[in-house]
């Protein structure tokens, strides 16, 4: 893994109390940030039998969901406070099924712009294996004060 610059531990140790506490999606599925930094993230998703299609493997939503999320934690910390994220666009190609131990999106971000930024996303199952592979653009806005 290449060396990203660490975010400081007060707003590291906020973001992921957060994430775990006060996102509803995130609650309500079970994701939560394992590790972060500047420019990259991990997000993990426990499986679960509410995540699963009618035939027991994972939904292809319940893989989405955390790699498009880590991408968003990646870029908290390149972003300023005046600023915001909105996914505009991300592809992703299933690999492998899952159906037990967790789902781990391991994002990094690849090209960071004035408005818009490139995350790639690795998404693993529990033993390391491949199940994903993603691309995600997101747009940066300004917020109005």
């Amino acid at each position: 893994m290449p060396e990203y610059e660490d975010i400081s531990p007060n707003f590291r140790n906020a973001l992921i109390q957060k994430m775990k506490t006060k996102v509803p999606f995130w609650k309500l599925l079970g994701m939560e940030v394992v590790d972060v930094k500047k420019g990259w993230a991990i997000v993990k998703l426990p499986y679960s039998d509410k995540l699963a299609q009618p035939d027991g493997v994972a939904h292809g939503g319940a893989i989405f969901s955390p790699a498009d999320a880590a991408v968003a934690i990646a870029m908290l910390g390149l972003i300023d406070k005046s600023e915001s994220l909105l996914t505009i666009e991300m592809k992703i190609n299933y690999i492998k099924s899952v159906n037990e131990g967790d789902i781990i999106a391991e994002a990094k971000i690849v090209h960071r712009g004035s408005r818009t930024a490139i995350g790639e996303v690795d998404v693993r199952n529990s033993k390391g294996e491949l199940i994903a592979k993603c691309l995600a653009t997101y747009m940066i806005i300004k917020n109005r004060t």
